[in-house]
């Protein structure tokens, strides 16, 4: 099992920049695909951006296509979410979720392992 705790989130203004942070503990030394979401009040938790084991293949929400971006670190077992001009529409709480394997997915029901979430708010 691996283990998720996520940091960083916090209350910026509309086009400020936040980084957020996964670290992983636990069964880390298999492969696995970190992605991360977000779920608004009132809303669904939705896909925000996945990256595969080496980093060289990432996949971002059109949504934030342009403005965030994912990366990890493997030796430090933590996966990144820096997100710049950052709008209202940014804010929720946002997710990061692991899975064992190569593929990258949007649907969260591919996920098997789950943070707590951390809180965003932009403010206009």
């Amino acid at each position: 099992q691996v283990q998720l705790v996520e940091s960083g989130g916090g209350l910026v203004q509309a086009g400020g920049s936040l980084r957020l942070s996964c670290a992983a503990s636990g069964r880390t030394d298999s492969r696995y695909v970190m992605g991360w979401f977000r779920q608004a009040p009132g809303k669904e938790r939705e896909f925000v951006a996945a990256i595969n084991w080496s980093g060289s293949s990432t996949d971002p929400a059109d949504s934030v296509k342009g403005r965030f971006t994912i990366s990890r670190d493997n030796a430090k077992n933590t996966v990144y979410l820096q997100m710049n001009s950052l709008k209202p529409e940014d804010t929720a709480v946002y997710y990061c979720a692991a899975r064992y394997g190569s593929n990258l997915y949007r649907d969260r029901m591919n996920y098997a392992y789950w943070g707590q979430g951390t809180q965003v708010t932009v403010s206009s």
